[in-house]
């Protein structure tokens, strides 16, 4: 599951071939085995009602969800942004040769911070993940060393600047990892397949309602796939932009 919600294509796909082989099973072998009698109709709406009313709550909660994982990922994309932005001008308060240091090392950073955004292979990420470790203990190495030897203000601000980046970077891996769990999507598709079921059984004559057979289907699959699109922070159609980071390209390549 962890990995096929990776895929918003495919849990379009999947979900809704499930969802109309769910509504088929309904409305051939369950009527078959169980038809309904006429004076159950009514009593059967008010379950058919409540259970598709429970299957939107849950969709709605977990679109909720995504939302606010997404709108996360943003906040915190503006976050690192302001502290790279921040340090790079701090950098000045170090001597002149550590301030050189330090600024090659943060354009190197940002380049980095600028690719975890854009990339989408697995084994390209993992480079760039050892590579911004690496320039991780190169940046507090290179400001530790000034503030441990001067003992100065404004090198321990400086220092301060350089552990906010290097927070903001774990800041913006946590919020990459904060997904919808897994046992939330399985329960949304297992209601969701109890609603179809229930559907197709509810139909008077299936041969009538071939199109009613696929709307519902096709609705609930196309919400799981906004779900799974907006909740994917590398391989949807909607991801985070590093715009905040673009902003403070010219400044990065400042001397």
């Amino acid at each position: 599951m962890c990995k096929l919600v990776d895929y918003p294509l495919l849990v379009f796909a999947a979900t809704f071939l499930l969802l109309w082989l769910s509504t088929w099973m309904g409305a051939t072998v369950c009527r078959r085995l169980c038809k309904p009698a006429e004076n159950m109709q009514g009593d059967f709406g008010i379950i058919l009602g409540a259970v598709l009313t429970l299957a939107g709550l849950i969709i709605g909660f977990s679109f909720s969800m995504a939302i606010n994982r997404y709108e996360q990922r943003k906040n915190v994309e503006s976050a690192e942004a302001n502290a790279l932005s921040t340090e790079f001008v701090r950098a000045d308060l170090l001597p002149a040769a550590d301030a050189v240091r330090v600024r090659a090392l943060l354009r190197d950073y940002f380049e980095q911070r600028l690719l975890f955004y854009t990339i989408r292979d697995d084994r390209l990420l993992q480079q760039c993940n050892a590579r911004t470790v690496q320039l991780q203990a190169a940046l507090w190495s290179a400001v530790v060393a000034p503030a441990a030897a001067s003992m100065q203000p404004a090198a321990a601000l400086v220092a301060s600047g350089m552990n906010e980046v290097l927070d903001a970077q774990g800041y913006v891996q946590a919020a990459w990892w904060n997904r919808i769990p897994a046992a939330a999507w399985f329960l949304m598709v297992v209601i969701a397949l109890c609603c179809q079921v229930l559907v197709g059984y509810g139909l008077r004559t299936v041969m009538a309602n071939r199109v009613l057979l696929n709307v519902l289907p096709l609705m609930m699959s196309v919400s799981f796939f906004l779900i799974a699109d907006i909740d994917s922070p590398r391989r949807g159609v909607i991801r985070v932009q590093p715009e905040n980071l673009l902003s403070i390209a010219e400044l990065m390549q400042a001397p």
